[in-house]
């Protein structure tokens, strides 16, 4: 195979690639792009896993806790529970809400088990007697439930607990969806459309027309990630990906409530890029936001990038989006010579944590 270089592109078989293997072997060091490779596999894995599925009696609420990527699977019940009468919250901190009591069903995932600000959510929950499930892949919160005899679900981390996200997702999609009436055919449709995400944008396919190197090759800067209702959690987690794998600062705001405010700020140019995040079934009115935003960027000459989610279920829309994003994080790390891998900063702050 004869390759040569064209100003960081390279002609292989009369296809434009824009990064080579080589390349990405060299900067991911911890090799997490193949886990990314596989994400699709791990949800299908998971969701027809041996594990249990479990029901409770007079629940009111719900709480989700995490942090981290952790935090960001209960954004996302958070968003696909939005339409149903249960009422979520989502905790990423010490505290549980005062509203909590015995007909409170607290979820609390800790990809390593040892997440400080969750294992002590956990212990608050089951000192008012609330309902409780945990998800870890052992650690402190692994001990913490077998000694109080409460119900853990030990599952596996890849790489790292951001490169566990579909594991641990389609786990508690396993054991929950029924109690959650998440509807079994969308969780299906889920996995079906990200296998075909995978094979449109993986290693295996490093040419322009993978959308999401084009992305990160278009990066610079510093995002500004705009989205609607429903699709928070996608630029959340985008917002930390950015962040985490690609060491730069990045910006996530609501579209209609920036209209109220942030819109102001580009009076002044500045180095923040625009990223509109767009779901193909948004609330009219939002469209209509999108399109007035859109000129408005093109009256002023600034230069933003769209991303546009696929059809389908809520749950759809949010995991495609969501690997599709986070792909084009990995990417813009090796493209600028970074490695996605270390997170030496997170590191730091947790050894001089209790």
């Amino acid at each position: 195979m004869v390759s040569y270089s064209v100003d960081r592109y390279f002609i292989v078989k009369n296809k434009i690639h824009l990064l080579d293997i080589s390349t990405l072997e060299k900067y991911d060091s911890q090799k997490m792009y193949k886990i990314y490779d596989e994400w699709a596999n791990i949800a299908r894995e998971s969701f027809e896993s041996n594990q249990k599925p479990i029901n409770f009696d007079n629940i009111d609420h719900i709480v989700f806790a995490g942090m981290g990527g952790s935090g960001a699977i209960g954004d996302i019940f958070a968003s696909v529970l939005s339409k149903t009468n249960i009422h979520v919250n989502v905790v990423k901190g010490y505290l549980l809400p005062k509203t909590v009591n015995s007909n409170s069903l607290v979820i609390t995932v800790s990809v390593s088990g040892n997440t400080t600000e969750t294992l002590s959510v956990l212990k608050e929950a089951y000192k008012k007697k609330s309902q409780i499930i945990a998800f870890s892949s052992g650690g402190k919160m692994l001990d913490y439930c077998t000694k109080n005899k409460i119900d853990h679900r030990r599952v596996p981390q890849y790489h790292s607990p951001r490169s566990s996200f579909t594991s641990y997702l389609y786990t508690i999609l396993k054991v929950l969806h029924s109690f959650l009436d998440i509807k079994y055919q969308d969780i299906l449709e889920s996995i079906t459309e990200l296998e075909k995400t995978c094979k449109k944008i993986n290693s295996s396919n490093l040419t322009e027309n993978n959308s999401a190197l084009n992305l990160a090759k278009w990066i610079k800067d510093i995002p500004m990630i705009y989205y609607p209702f429903g699709l928070q959690p996608v630029a959340i987690r985008f917002k930390n990906s950015l962040q985490e794998n690609c060491k730069i600062h990045a910006i996530a705001e609501d579209v209609i409530e920036a209209c109220h405010n942030g819109i102001v700020s580009w009076e002044i140019e500045s180095n923040v890029k625009p990223i509109l995040i767009q779901g193909v079934d948004d609330y009219v009115k939002t469209k209509e936001r999108w399109k007035v935003l859109k000129e408005y960027f093109k009256e002023n000459n600034i230069n933003f990038y769209e991303v546009n989610s696929i059809e389908g279920s809520i749950l759809t829309k949010i995991i495609n989006l969501s690997y599709f994003l986070d792909y084009t994080t990995l990417y813009f790390s090796v493209l600028s010579k970074g490695d996605p891998s270390p997170v030496k900063s997170i590191d730091k702050i947790k050894n001089n944590i209790n």
